[in-house]
């Protein structure tokens, strides 16, 4: 950025009508404009002041001012206080109601919540990873293009000038980070609730026997990871439902629709055996995690599922907005 002037032009060169790089009347919100600023050769002595080096992307949007951004939100903020205070809200409601008798021989996670810290989270986990944590994480991708859009401001990022593919990757590692940290962060504050209401036992397995403490560390971490890694299917959608539109609820709902649709469809077993490919078929397939023995099979499924639809989300979100002239 250094080797551009306020106006987006180098300095000691005429900038054309839209005071951008490259042909006169192109301003730098058309696409392709971007990818010839690295191409500006180092400025001499002669056409400025003084020498300045080229241009360098990679003093653009650095990340610590992203994170500092999004993190003075009010939406973040509140996100951060919602977390905090559901284990201790679902703590207090088990205290004055009861943890309830299982229909069944086998008890529920719900059956074992009271039980310990480790059984706690994972029922925290269970009850917040259909819904909650899918909004969560919608949210957080899908705001990142769609609320510059929205507030006008996408326009002047691109003319700093920020190139579109940093713009995207560096919204794109905040997004991820967050949602990835609110999905270790639910158990593992769930856990500490629940050590301090119910006792630091070791968890109990609703399919029989128990753990140690080490085991339902273990486990309760691979119960983590697996939900993050089930969630970049919703963020990679919601990412690029960012990269369409201008309305953040737009892109925020349009994923969290997915999800519930997918749930729906799920559910039909006349659908067999064409759920298998439906994005959230293994969504709970970390319960065989809670098995005596872990069965590594659905989850490497659900894992490698995952990944492909990602991949397509974010590969259509990267050519999408390459493409695209940003007018609004």
């Amino acid at each position: 950025m250094s080797a551009l002037t306020s106006d987006g032009s180098a300095p000691g060169r005429v900038p054309g009508p839209a005071s951008a790089p490259g042909p006169a009347g192109v301003p730098p919100t058309r696409r392709g404009v971007h990818s010839r600023l690295a191409q500006l050769p180092p400025l001499s002595a002669e056409q400025g002041s003084s020498a300045q080096p080229a241009f360098n992307t990679r003093r653009t949007m650095p990340l610590r001012v992203e994170f500092a951004r999004q993190l003075t939100r009010r939406r973040t903020q509140l996100v951060g206080l919602l977390l905090l205070a559901l284990p201790i809200v679902m703590a207090l409601a088990f205290q004055i109601g009861g943890s309830g008798d299982s229909d069944g021989d086998r008890p529920a996670l719900v059956d074992l919540a009271t039980a310990g810290a480790g059984n706690f989270a994972l029922f925290t986990e269970f009850a917040s990873v259909g819904f909650l944590l899918v909004v969560i994480v919608a949210m957080f991708c899908g705001d990142t293009i769609a609320s510059e859009a929205s507030w006008s401001s996408l326009r002047y990022l691109l003319a700093m000038p920020i190139p579109r593919g940093r713009l995207l990757r560096q919204k794109l590692v905040v997004a991820l980070t967050f949602s990835f940290g609110v999905n270790l962060l639910l158990p593992a504050w769930a856990y500490v609730v629940g050590g301090v209401f119910f006792g630091w036992d070791p968890a109990r397995s609703p399919f029989g026997g128990s753990f140690t403490h080490t085991e339902t560390l273990q486990r309760l971490l691979i119960v983590a990871l697996y939900a993050a890694g089930q969630a970049l299917v919703v963020a990679s959608l919601a990412f690029l439902l960012s990269v369409l539109t201008d309305a953040p609820l737009a892109a925020v709902g349009g994923a969290v629709f997915l999800v519930v649709v997918s749930n729906i469809l799920d559910s039909i077993t006349a659908l067999d055996p064409y759920r298998v490919v439906l994005p959230t078929h293994f969504q709970y397939s970390w319960l065989d995690a809670l098995t005596p023995a872990i069965s590594w099979e659905d989850m490497i499924r659900g894992c490698a599922l995952a990944v492909i639809y990602s991949s397509v989300f974010f590969t259509l979100a990267w050519t999408r907005f390459a493409r695209k002239d940003i007018t609004s």
